[in-house]
């Protein structure tokens, strides 16, 4: 097919993360478009599009202007706003790679997929986590099975992220969709998913005590448990005034640990360390750093790209709208589960249901 041509609306917050992705693609796609309410910031962002492809970028206040200048959009709208302007594209067959979550309730997902299917849209959640480099190297590692069995799964995420005084439309729970969980934790559902497979039963609690800017939690903690008995664990909060954790990853796998840790950039496998061993043991004894990226970016282009060559090949996206409906529907089972008191059951909600 001729080559895409590519356009963001919403070009503040995430939308620069966007922004400095779709700058290195070039190669893969004409970026053609920039829009934004304030026609300043659409502006700078078709600047900032404009100096890497080398051509000028239409820019509109109204998303509806730019339908005869893309193929396929990159939609970065607050959560309440992503199904209107999915159906929009959808419906006039227009390929759309849409920042996490997809929908804010369990019907609009289900419609946009359904007008997506119908209109043969490219549908893509935005999860760049999924796609930086050294979580599918992880993935790889796992798969391999030089590190025997994964029987435990635990993703920290510590960040301060204080509303108060700015964008305000996260503080409130309808359109954020959610609390926390929702809106970032979906992140790590999804790998989790990945990873771990299809759960059986999981439990959520949040509380936004330490975030009251947060109508719903700001913090959270969620167990999940897979068919084949392992584990999976996600500590969010968005009221770390500190960490030692920030972004990490940790594997428990029947030969040793595999560790990554954003701040540091590097995969490590821990070998038969038992409890008593000294924090500073030499490198290279027990220990072995197997990845080393300084790159501590969001990295959207990653993501970017899969979906612009699903496009051009006829592929479905590892992150459609089927797969990141099954991790929001784990969020919502395990959110229901938690005003009742007991545990969610996570059965049958399947990666593979209703895929044609």
């Amino acid at each position: 097919m001729e080559r895409i041509r590519l356009g963001i609306i919403g070009c503040g917050g995430m939308g620069a993360s966007h922004l400095a992705g779709m700058s290195e693609l070039s190669d893969a796609a004409d970026i053609t478009a920039a829009c934004d309410i304030d026609p300043e910031r659409a502006a700078d962002a078709a600047k900032i599009l404009g100096e890497a492809a080398g051509h000028p970028i239409f820019t509109c206040t109204d998303y509806k202007d730019m339908l005869d200048h893309v193929d396929a959009v990159v939609i970065v709208l607050p959560h309440h706003l992503h199904y209107e302007a999915g159906m929009f594209f959808a419906r006039r067959g227009k390929h759309i790679l849409m920042e996490k979550p997809m929908c804010n309730t369990e019907a609009e997902c289900e419609n946009l997929i359904e007008a997506c299917e119908e209109n043969g849209v490219t549908l893509m959640t935005a999860y760049p986590v999924r796609y930086w480099p050294e979580i599918v190297k992880l993935k790889e590692l796992v798969d391999s099975g030089e590190y025997g069995e994964l029987f435990n799964m635990s993703i920290w995420t510590e960040q301060y992220t204080n509303y108060t005084g700015t964008k305000t439309w996260p503080m409130s729970a309808k359109r954020l969709g959610g609390g926390q969980f929702f809106s970032h934790g979906c992140h790590y559902v999804d790998i989790l998913l990945w990873f771990l497979g299809n759960p059986v039963e999981g439990t959520h609690l949040g509380t936004n005590y330490g975030t009251p800017w947060m109508e719903r939690e700001g913090t959270s903690n969620a167990i999940m448990k897979f068919e084949n008995g392992a584990m999976g664990y996600h500590f969010g909060t968005w009221g770390a005034r500190g960490t030692e954790h920030g972004y990490c990853f940790q594997l428990h796998m029947t030969k040793g640990l595999l560790d990554f840790h954003r701040a540091s950039g590097k995969i490590v496998f821990y070998e038969n360390c038992n409890p008593d061993l000294p924090a500073d043991v030499p490198e290279g004894d027990k220990v072995h750093v197997l990845w080393e990226d300084p790159d501590r970016t969001k990295k959207t282009q990653y993501e970017t790209r899969h979906f612009l060559e699903c496009i051009r090949d006829g592929k479905r996206p590892d992150t459609d709208g089927y797969a990141s409906l099954q991790g929001l529907r784990c969020i919502w089972r395990m959110y229901d589960a938690e005003e009742r008191g007991v545990m969610a059951d996570l059965r049958g909600l399947g990666l593979d249901q209703g895929r044609k």
